[in-house]
């Protein structure tokens, strides 16, 4: 890493294709960390915060070293069922559609797969969504 909110590759690398495979979606630096857009809309931030970061996603961390965080959109009627799971799942404390997830060793791949998916189709427009191939 070379700078505050950098992304390890390894993870950008899984979340690379997922992201940019769906319709007209981009990639772009944020503030820090990296993050994918439709439109103008953000449906998908990655970034690395230290232990002594004073917000939520400093909060979902586990041990003394940096945390890759990804924050996402969730459907109303899954965010309940996916703060309910705990670690590595916690509200951000902003956007009353945003989940975060902290990234690790054991992250299940797959479900970040549809977890992207799906915050993609919360903010893309319906003709676009028509697109998309849904898991599940």
């Amino acid at each position: 890493m070379s700078g505050p909110g950098d992304v390890p590759s390894a993870y950008l690398d899984r979340l690379r294709p997922v992201c940019l495979g769906l319709p007209e979606t981009y990639e772009e630096p944020a503030w820090v960390g990296t993050r994918w857009r439709i439109r103008s809309r953000t449906f998908a931030h990655v970034r690395t915060v230290g232990p002594d970061h004073q917000t939520a996603d400093a909060r979902a961390a586990t041990g003394d070293g940096p945390l890759c965080v990804l924050t996402f959109r969730s459907p109303g009627d899954e965010i309940a069922g996916l703060l309910a799971v705990g670690p590595p799942f916690y509200s951000p404390g902003w956007g009353a559609d945003v989940v975060g997830m902290a990234l690790d060793d054991a992250t299940d791949w797959t479900e970040v797969a549809e977890l992207l998916t799906e915050s993609y189709c919360v903010l893309a427009p319906r003709k676009l969504v028509a697109l998309v191939d849904r898991p599940g």
